[in-house]
């Protein structure tokens, strides 16, 4: 997703930085693209995972020079490592600031060789932050009408390039490819978007409150995101679910609520969208205050309130090139298949979901 750039980061750019920014091509969007390898003691097979997306796969932390080590690619192929007691590169090909159809053609297209190798079992995706992001931008900027053709414009584009890569991933990725997944959205700023609009809606009159408008929006993507992988042989990593709702049953229906906002699979978009921002909506939470318990809860957005928190260290990868890396896992071994902080930051627990639809085998 592209940054909104609350924190300091660019402040902080060289002038040459600043010069390969404004060029064409680079003025919104950003490379970054890592390889690391997970070298586990003992092991002589290794296998790999490929990651396309923007800057939630990229791991990127509001620097156009590094990127997180451990982004939910990185984190998923640790879990791997432990499952198959083997080696795992995790290539991350990712672009900040890319809308769908860049992440389509500019990544997953342009860069398919990545998941052709032999050595490929897994190949995941993201995308549609960006369109999300943009068409909110613009919303909160108009003033006299409200139009909404933006935001339905950006639902139709991520159902589209959705759609698209996962035929191209069915089509081109090595017949070795145990695991196609797909990560969809979670809501940054769902608190900061409790205002009302500058501009006022053509039936009413009145100004609108943002996220009465945009919460229904992410809901048709992430119901297609969902859909589309049921119908074209993927999983569907629920974001959405896992970062705004809790890990304990606030409202005493019986479930806990991120299992409660789950997509269901085989269900319709309406019934989606009404349990999701209607029936279920008093248990989403900003995913700032992720509770994991009733009384306990840990920060899964930046300081930016759009990226996922992250731990590890970082690596280089933006603007003066990507990199290439290798180091022991952090865990040798998951107590019920979760790390000790699973769910303790945001690219943690995106790791983990992606890990839960792990191949036992190889």
């Amino acid at each position: 997703m592209k940054t909104l750039f609350r924190n300091k980061a660019g402040r902080w750019l060289s002038a040459a930085a600043l010069l390969a920014l404004s060029a064409p091509g680079l003025a919104n969007t950003l490379n970054q693209n890592v390889s690391w390898t997970i070298d586990r003691a003992g092991t002589t097979a290794k296998y790999r995972v490929v990651a396309y997306g923007d800057s939630i796969f990229a791991g990127y932390n509001g620097s156009i020079s590094n990127a997180a080590r451990y982004s939910a690619p990185t984190v998923d192929g640790e879990y791997l490592s432990a499952r198959w007691n083997a080696d795992i590169e995790s290539v991350r090909r990712a672009k900040s600031g890319a809308v769908a159809r860049d992440v389509y053609e500019n990544k997953i297209v342009a860069e398919r060789s990545y998941m052709q190798a032999a050595s490929t079992r897994v190949v995941s995706f993201e995308m549609c932050g960006n369109d999300g992001l943009q068409a909110r931008s613009a919303f909160k900027s108009q003033s006299g009408t409200c139009d909404y053709s933006g935001l339905d414009a950006a639902i139709n584009s991520c159902k589209t390039y959705v759609a698209a890569a996962m035929d191209y991933i069915n089509a081109n990725a090595h017949a070795n490819t145990r695991l196609k997944v797909i990560s969809n959205l979670y809501y940054p700023g769902y608190n900061a978007d409790n205002v009302q609009s500058s501009c006022r809606d053509a039936g009413t009159g009145q100004t609108v409150n943002l996220r009465d408008r945009f919460l229904p929006a992410i809901a048709k993507m992430n119901y297609w995101m969902c859909e589309y992988a049921r119908q074209k042989g993927f999983q569907c990593v629920d974001s959405f679910a896992q970062y705004m709702g809790a890990d304990y049953d606030s409202n005493g229906d019986g479930q806990v609520d991120a299992d409660a906002l789950r997509y269901v699979s085989g269900e319709s978009e309406a019934s989606y969208i009404n349990r999701t921002a209607v029936t279920l909506r008093s248990t989403l939470r900003d995913a700032n205050t992720k509770f994991v318990s009733s009384s306990s809860s840990f920060d899964y957005i930046q300081s930016d309130d759009t990226h996922p928190t992250y731990t590890g260290g970082t690596v280089s990868a933006g603007l003066w090139g990507g990199s290439t890396g290798t180091g022991a896992p952090r865990y040798s071994s998951f107590s019920n298949g979760r790390s000790p902080i699973w769910n303790q930051y945001g690219h943690e627990r995106m790791g983990w979901a992606l890990s839960v639809y792990q191949p036992a085998n190889p």
